[in-house]
């Protein structure tokens, strides 16, 4: 499994934990950026990841801003994409199961620091229920499309 990873310049706080985390679970990521805490776009960077995952350069995507709206927005621009802004472990696992969600948003200032690899962790290791919700999904994907 390989995670494409994209931070503006507020989430770029978190780039090294979540970098031990991939680390500790043996997980490749590729880095999209950013590197500083200059004032970047972070659109672009949710544009770059959404495009890895579509393209198959990677499984999953991890996004990171300031509250983790903004580049849920962006990313869930892209077709294909269903990224879900998450808190806590337990969201994260009903975005995966629930939802498909193919790439993981979080907030700086709206997870708790010590939750972090562990929400990652359970969205790396959650799956797609179907059943039920691939009816939803679908009805999602017809949305998409039209």
């Amino acid at each position: 499994m390989k995670i494409s990873l994209g931070f503006d310049h507020r989430g770029v706080v978190l780039k090294n934990t979540i970098i031990e985390c991939l680390n500790n679970l043996s997980i490749q990521y590729i880095d999209r950026g950013t590197i500083s805490e200059k004032s970047v776009d972070y659109p672009d960077f949710a544009e770059k990841v959404a495009e890895d995952v579509n393209s198959d350069e990677s499984q999953l995507g991890i996004l990171v801003c300031n509250t983790g709206i903004g580049m849920t927005i962006a990313a869930n621009k892209i077709k294909g994409i269903r990224a879900a802004y998450v808190v806590n472990p337990f969201t994260a696992e009903s975005a995966r199961r629930h939802n498909d969600a193919n790439i993981l948003v979080l907030g700086v200032i709206t997870i708790e620091k010590d939750e972090i690899c562990k929400t990652i962790e359970t969205f790396i290791k959650c799956s797609f229920d179907k059943g039920r919700h691939q009816r939803r999904i679908d009805k999602i994907n017809e949305i998409e499309n039209n």
